[in-house]
């Protein structure tokens, strides 16, 4: 009997140390003193980390485009297409035409082809997260069935995990003119 109570004293002893020493680990991790870390704080580690362990890049070689258009850009062109004097045929009559590039459809074209070939194409040239590839018209065919608007919004403000496209750099008129390029090669 005397073993048993010596055991028992003993087996409690111990797990009161136990109970002791969990308590001051947790009171030492749970400490205010301590600087805390935000997710912004960690995205070098998280990028050197992705670089490590992720897949080998893809070898993509992506079509070569002229320079962005801006809006200022675009609205100079135009100007300056407006203020060229006519055209003359062998008559001497005055003719209609100006230049092609000047259009605002060709300025939209083009506006939407540089952004999509800037912004758009690392999802859409391959698919990537569900997003419909470039020219695909049967991946295209149920979104544009719900209307050019509802794929402006979609692009302007994101959807599902495409994030919104409108930024400092990019406006929404030029996002609806990328949207209208991949409609159109989808059509």
């Amino acid at each position: 009997m005397k073993k048993t109570v010596l055991n028992t004293s003993l087996k409690s002893a111990l797990s009161m140390a136990l109970i002791v020493t969990l308590g001051v680990s947790v009171s030492a991790c749970s400490s205010h003193d301590e600087e805390e870390v935000y997710a912004i704080d960690r995205v070098e580690d998280a990028a050197q980390l992705a670089r490590k362990n992720g897949p080998e890049a893809l070898n993509i070689k992506l079509p070569e485009t002229a320079p962005m258009v801006t809006a200022a850009a675009e609205e100079a062109t135009i100007t300056a297409a407006a203020d060229m004097p006519a055209a003359t045929d062998t008559t001497g009559a005055a003719t209609t035409e100006t230049a092609v590039a000047a259009t605002p459809e060709n300025l939209a074209v083009n506006v939407g082809a540089q952004l999509y070939n800037k912004q758009c194409t690392a999802c859409h040239s391959i698919g990537l997260l569900g997003s419909p590839k470039y020219g695909d018209a049967a991946a295209w065919a149920p979104r544009i069935a719900k209307g050019k608007e509802t794929l402006y919004t979609h692009a302007v403000n994101g959807f599902n995990q495409m994030n919104a496209q409108v930024n400092a750099e990019v406006t929404e008129e030029q996002v609806h003119a990328a949207v209208d390029y991949m409609v159109a090669a989808a059509s």
